[in-house]
């Protein structure tokens, strides 16, 4: 199914520019609002953001879109992804709108939507969307009398901080950690550090100084230099990197080294396992997942299963099979027994209940398995479909066969981006190397001739 504004999170874009407009931000609250108008109750839709200059925009056009189509706008300001799923539910809304573009740029911004149950929608709602949006949406207008009310709601920061910090287990305390969290200057700046302060943990904080601008600029979980700067400035115990709308965390050790999710669902299975909670035998991961990961598991008589890439995706395949806990390298985190998507924050808390119960440094409990030696590169275009081309599916079908079984490939289109990824994992890294530098110089002489 060709996607006309939907990508693996969400519509997603550089800010005033389609489909990043006021425009369509408006047109998808009314066709989002009329889709999920079920009934003759009062209708809610629940609207967060993260820090960006463009969420003022993006979130009074999708006010007035959504209160078009006759649903009552609650407006909660600032605050994480996994708190609007949260408040979907718990404000028994109909639907929620969280205005980000996670770890991108500030100049980017997005639109993920949540059903009533806190799940990021399907597939098939999202055609319905995009189905709508191709249409006069002036039928879908309420009457007069039925346009929706708009009102900022207040305590919603109290409610999402009650809710990570009941989270960690009631036998464990933050007491005698020094915490290093940078919130990116993003939609955590405010709670994230609350919850770990009200834990018990001695705090200290960066990137919680946001200007509209500054949002993942050379801080947060795609940038955790400035967090490995500070852990070793304050000695810290722990340093906690969110993105901009906190879906996901990496972890820096006492060390200065940094834990990626890979390593993080591996902590979270084992100490789950140990403990019963673990369901499913195994965890959820992406094809991007390293092998190493795979193996680790295997070794303790648990699985891997793999889905496409997006948290949503994995969400899915949990859902379906039974499963708590699952993720992506990139550090998406998901804990279903917490939450309906990934949750830096609660993610961070399970590695803290690990870290504490054992007694051990991060360092120790943090690092489970060796990982296979992993190069992802990526090949910007600006159109056509290379994948599709004769002479880019041979050199992958070669490439495929000599890895064999030592290792894997994976080549996809970004779902968020103008971009092909190439990834290769092998034991071998010299050979992975040649082989994406290989696969990389065809897929561009590709490009460049079309």
């Amino acid at each position: 199914m060709k996607r006309r504004y939907f990508g693996t999170d969400g519509i997603r874009g550089q800010s005033n520019v389609f489909p990043m407009t006021p425009d369509l931000a408006m047109r998808v609250g009314i066709a989002a609002g009329t889709i999920f108008r079920r009934g003759n109750h009062r209708h809610r839709v629940v609207i967060g953001k993260d820090t960006r200059l463009s969420g003022y925009m993006l979130e009074n056009a999708m006010v007035a879109g959504f209160t078009a189509a006759g649903l009552d706008a609650f407006i909660l300001g600032p605050i994480p992804t996994p708190a609007v799923a949260m408040l979907t539910r718990s404000l028994r809304c109909d639907i929620g709108v969280m205005i980000s573009a996670s770890h991108n740029p500030y100049e980017d911004n997005g639109i993920k939507l949540f059903g009533p149950d806190g799940y990021k929608l399907s597939d098939d709602i999202e055609a319905e969307i995009e189905d709508l949006l191709e249409k006069d949406l002036n039928q879908q207008l309420a009457k007069s009398d039925d346009i929706g009310r708009a009102k900022r709601v207040d305590g919603v920061h109290d409610r999402y901080i009650e809710h990570a910090k009941r989270t960690l287990p009631r036998d464990v305390t933050l007491q005698g950690l020094r915490i290093a969290i940078d919130c990116a200057n993003g939609a955590a700046y405010k709670v994230a550090p609350a919850v770990l302060w009200e834990l018990g943990a001695d705090v200290v904080t960066i990137g919680n100084e946001p200007n509209g601008t500054n949002i993942n600029l050379n801080c947060g979980s795609t940038s955790p230099v400035a967090l490995q700067k500070k852990v070793d400035e304050v000695r810290a115990d722990i340093g906690i990197a969110l993105d901009g709308d906190a879906d996901r965390v990496i972890i820096v050790d006492e060390n200065g080294s940094i834990v990626d999710g890979d390593q993080l669902m591996a902590v979270i299975a084992e100490s789950w396992a140990e403990s019963q909670q673990l369901r499913g035998n195994g965890i959820v991961a992406t094809v991007m997942s390293n092998l190493g990961l795979e193996r680790f598991l295997e070794g303790r008589g648990m699985g891997l299963a793999r889905t496409k890439v997006g948290d949503r995706y994995v969400v899915e395949h949990m859902r379906q099979h039974n499963y708590n806990v699952g993720g992506e390298q990139s550090g998406h985190i998901v804990l279903s027994d917490y939450g309906t998507t990934g949750d830096g924050l609660v993610a961070a808390l399970q590695i803290l209940a690990a870290v504490k119960r054992t007694g051990r440094t991060v360092s120790e409990v943090c690092r489970r398995f060796e990982p296979v030696p992993q190069l992802l590169r990526n090949v910007r275009i600006s159109g056509g479909k290379p994948l599709e081309d004769i002479q880019v599916q041979k050199a992958i079908a070669d490439a495929e066969a000599e890895l064999a079984r030592n290792g894997r490939l994976v080549i996809r289109p970004s779902g968020t981006e103008p971009l092909i990824r190439v990834m290769a994992e092998g034991d071998d890294r010299s050979q992975i190397e040649r082989i994406v530098n290989e696969l990389i110089g065809t897929i561009s002489n590709v490009r460049t001739a079309a």
